[in-house]
């Protein structure tokens, strides 16, 4: 149970199946002209950041060689062709989940600061805002927010029309007066999510560390045009190398946009792939293939089945042919449906005892007597899957899932049970056993059992813990008590 919570409250997994979660379409176009000559480009494309997981990441290249470079600090995709000439255009593609926990990735370290160069004049004019900033400031935050007031007021002082003169931008000048007074930041290109949005570009916005008392280093977003640090929801950190946003070699007059659409998906989407990044759990059965997946969330239900046969065998007392036939009946239910698969068992079983009773008067021996019984099942599954195709009943087709072997046991045990104990004994273990197989078809068939099975691997030992428990019991099953009858109208 502290598996399946802790999975639950670690990665998100949901309860219930059918929940689900944002999925933003994020394309990046690049356009560019070719000189004639190699072309070598880089597109910076987005870190692990909070609040966002990626699901998968590719790109559409004709004719251009594709990589993806996983550097920690900035991540690229790269394009390269031997000659490529003229207009040219790529695609980046990128799919994100939305997750429910905001809360920030640790920061281990912070970025360099950057020396820049500077006029005398300039240098006066930076060391004047700075000095009437830090006399109004507290710390890295509140001195970044003196500086936006500066910046922003509708009457700039002299010291900031100076140098809003040199630079080309407030967002440029708001780095350099941070760099001047040993601030940590770092420039960012945001990305603002918006559902079908096309030809947008980055907005360029400032990270600024501060480290606490505690030494835990945390940041803020400011934008240049506004006082106050930004609210991160909805925006998307494209851009963290500092630098640039794309290099191209062999082309010129590049330019990058986007285009993003929004859709709702599973909500087990982006946190499968949370988990395939998580060591700890490297061995999930997500990290199979899918087809073994399919595979193994039939296979993850029987323990399920497992606990109703004991519980109907050992509280209740309803007895089986065969101790776990019913949940091997239950799956080729959960294959066939359960009206075909109960027809199809009725009709194969009763067919077979009849053949098998011919068989009885031969005298052969047990290995042989099985073996045809195992023929004649075959036979008779073939038999009847053809004559529902002609008759247009397509899901006749469906007998095939049956388990074949253990059909032909059925059928021996039955047999020899109807020449010890009479044809009443038959009719209750096959009744008993056609009870519990569809029983057991509804809880495997469950599409909330299915999930909780199969996302959560500690349940299966909650089932175990209920069958040990069951294993201790010794006590009257409810069908027996019945016998007791005439002694409680006695008393």
């Amino acid at each position: 149970m502290a598996l399946t919570i802790q999975r639950h409250m670690t990665f998100d997994v949901p309860w219930l199946p059918g929940k689900t979660v944002t999925i933003w379409n994020v394309d990046a176009k690049i356009v560019f002209q070719a000189k004639g000559k190699p072309v070598l480009a880089k597109l910076t494309t987005p870190m692990t950041q909070s609040g966002y997981t990626q699901i998968s990441q590719n790109a559409t290249s004709p004719g251009y060689g594709l990589s993806f470079i996983n550097q920690k600090s900035s991540p690229q995709t790269q394009w390269s062709i031997r000659k490529a000439t003229g207009k040219q255009t790529l695609y980046y593609h990128i799919q994100l989940g939305v997750m429910d926990k905001q809360s920030d990735l640790p920061i281990t370290q912070m970025p360099s600061i950057e020396e820049q160069a500077k006029s005398n004049r300039g240098a006066l004019a930076s060391k004047a805002i700075i000095a009437v900033a830090n006399e109004t400031s507290a710390d890295a935050n509140s001195f970044t927010t003196e500086l936006l007031k500066m910046l922003n007021a509708k009457n700039k002082n002299q010291n900031i029309s100076t140098l809003i003169s040199r630079k080309k931008s407030k967002i440029e000048l708001l780095t350099f007066l941070l760099n001047e007074a040993k601030i940590p930041n770092k420039r960012v290109g945001v990305l603002r999510l918006k559902d079908g949005r096309r030809n947008q570009h980055l907005i360029q916005m400032i990270e600024v560390y501060q480290k606490n008392s505690n030494n835990v280093i945390t940041k803020k977003l400011y934008d240049a045009d506004h006082i106050q640090s930004v609210d991160r929801t909805g925006l998307l950190i494209w851009d963290e190398s500092n630098r640039s946003l794309l290099d191209i070699t062999g082309g010129y007059k590049s330019k990058v946009s986007f285009a993003m659409i929004k859709e709702d998906a599973h909500a087990l989407a982006p946190i499968i792939q949370n988990i395939k990044h998580n060591q700890l759990f490297d061995f999930s059965i997500h990290s199979l293939l899918i087809e073994d997946q399919a595979l193994f969330k039939g296979i993850l239900m029987i323990p399920l089945g497992v606990l109703i046969v004991v519980i109907m065998r050992i509280l209740i007392g309803i007895g089986t042919s065969g101790t776990f036939m019913p949940v091997l009946i239950a799956m080729a239910f959960v294959q066939t449906s359960l009206i075909t698969g109960l027809i199809g068992f009725i009709l194969i079983v009763g067919v077979g005892l009849v053949i098998r009773s011919y068989l009885s008067q031969l005298n052969l021996l047990l290995v042989s007597r099985i073996s045809t019984v195992i023929i004649m099942v075959i036979l008779l599954i073939a038999l009847f899957g053809v004559l529902a195709f002609k008759l247009g009943l397509t899901e006749g087709l469906k007998m095939t899932f049956f388990p074949m072997i253990i059909l032909s046991w059925t059928i021996e045990r039955m047999s020899v049970l109807w020449e010890e104990e009479g044809p009443k004994e038959v009719l209750t273990q096959g009744g008993g056993s056609l009870l519990i197989a569809v029983l057991t078809y509804f809880a495997m068939s469950n599409d909330i059992m299915r999930h909780l099975m199969f996302n959560f691997i500690g349940l299966q030992f909650v089932v175990m813990s209920f069958v040990l428990s069951l294993g201790t019991y010794t006590g009257y099953r409810l069908l027996e008590l019945r016998r007791f009858k005439p002694l409680a109208d006695k008393e």
